[in-house]
């Protein structure tokens, strides 16, 4: 890797005016793991697999924290990381990435199954038809205000704020009714002791469902490599600099004590986006375990929000369901948005990478051009199959990538970026043994995938 050259480490602002990408975390996680494949092992299979979700959240800190240390320690994108330490890897890894994206706009099309059901409109069309339209309309809509935003990242932390406080306070309400409390005992028993009976009864043809719903708790997959440039946009640390360049933070007496101020900033920032999806993620399985299972209603197809309309239709009867379907179509339609702006600039930072020339080349109008790009893909992608089948493609490709990239990380943290750093500046023990540990998780859970998904034993 070549050598970055040295600046101060800007001081820390107070932590009520940087917090922001840990709630873009959790909004954007809500759209996945939260509402869509947890609540559905947990209608099939009832307390089965519960005992996986709080592991499979934690094992995020680890990587989520390396990926937003990076960024803090060189004011640049983890992905301009990846090739730093191997032209090659980074060249892998990016082609991975771009795979796993072709299929986002399944999220749009989620969505819309939501938004769908709550007009009925156009009228006299089928379910699919109407998916796809109002799937179709939030990406146009979010596409103009992306492309006349003058800060995408600013619009972006705004709408998920907002998404993140309903939905949390929205399922919280959900889960006064008296069946959901009722359940509440058995629930809490199946985080920590699992149901037997209720694993030898799973059907392999939901494999990948499972593995999709372990990767996708919290954000996962190729979707974590996001909160690097959250971090970037925010000005977190060395990024606040990045204007003149990537840098890594000069040795001097101030420095040790600004970079613990950082680290406490990230451990926070990080754990905001992941204990705040956990307990929204707890929410919707204990109104799937305590409503939908009773019914035999399973969220899939073109009814993913439409069955869990049933949580607040309990309560609140058909005020409820509506306010839960304009709820989940927020939600879902909003991945597409942040994940569009990223997604185009990750693209941006790879290109970069590549040929030093395009990036001198304008970046805002290569980044409007990405955008529109990548709305005219994923809305012809998101017509080949219905929105679950879509997500889960990509977040099998995105659960090889997070193994990869997660190795790639404990490289370009704590071998290449340590030897420039000044001693008193480098990692710990702790945080290297931390993110080994996760990585290894990652693996064993791909082997394990593979063994059950072919056959192999």
């Amino acid at each position: 890797m070549d050598p970055l050259a040295r600046r101060p480490l800007p001081a820390r602002p107070p932590l009520g005016a940087m917090l922001g990408p840990g709630l873009v975390w959790m909004a954007l996680a809500q759209g996945s793991g939260e509402l869509i494949w947890w609540p559905y092992m947990v209608a099939k299979y009832g307390a089965g697999f519960l005992f996986l979700l709080v592991p499979a959240c934690l094992l995020q800190f680890p990587v989520s924290f390396e990926i937003a240390r990076y960024t803090l320690l060189t004011g640049e994108g983890v992905v301009r990381g990846f090739f730093r330490i191997g032209r090659w890897f980074g060249i892998g890894l990016w082609v991975l990435f771009a795979i796993s994206f072709l299929w986002f706009g399944a999220f749009a099309s989620a969505g819309g199954t939501a938004i769908a059901a709550l007009t009925d409109f156009p009228s006299g069309w089928s379910a699919r038809g109407q998916t796809l339209f109002w799937a179709q309309l939030s990406i146009v809509g979010f596409t103009v205000a992306l492309l006349w935003a003058r800060r995408a990242y600013r619009l972006i932390e705004a709408f998920m704020k907002l998404v993140a406080v309903v939905s949390l306070v929205g399922m919280l309400a959900a889960c006064l009714h008296p069946s959901a409390r009722a359940a509440l005992g058995e629930f809490l028993r199946a985080l920590v002791i699992p149901d037997l009976d209720a694993i030898r009864r799973f059907d392999r043809a939901d494999t990948d469902k499972l593995l999709t719903a372990i990767a996708f708790a919290g954000l996962g997959g190729f979707w974590t490599l996001f909160y690097s440039y959250w971090m970037r946009e925010k000005g977190a640390g060395m990024a606040a600099t990045a204007d003149a360049g990537p840098a890594l933070p000069a040795p001097g007496p101030e420095a040790p004590a600004r970079l613990r101020a950082w680290h406490r900033y990230l451990s926070v920032e990080s754990l905001v986006g992941i204990v705040g999806n956990l307990a929204t993620t707890l929410l919707t399985c204990l109104l799937a375990f305590a409503i939908l299972r009773p019914r035999g209603l399973v969220p899939d197809q073109f009814q993913i929000a439409v069955v869990q309309s049933e949580f607040f239709a309990a309560s609140w009867g058909t005020v409820g369901r509506l306010l839960f379907l304009v709820i989940a179509g927020a939600f879902l339609a909003d991945t597409w948005l942040a994940t569009v702006d990223c997604v185009a600039r990750i693209h941006i930072d790879a290109l970069g990478a590549l040929w030093p020339s395009f990036a001198r080349r304008d970046p805002k109008l290569w980044y409007r051009r990405l955008v529109l790009l990548l709305a005219v893909v994923t809305s012809v992608t998101m017509y080949l199959d219905q929105p679950g089948p879509l997500i889960v493609v990509s977040a099998l490709i995105g659960f090889g990538g997070t193994v990869l990239y997660s190795l790639g990380l404990i490289a370009l943290n704590h071998v290449h970026v340590r030897r420039q750093l000044a001693p008193e500046l480098r990692s710990r023990p702790l945080a290297i043994a931390a993110i080994a540990l996760s990585t290894a998780c990652y693996l064993a859970l791909a082997i394990a995938y593979a063994i059950v998904r072919f056959d192999l034993l």
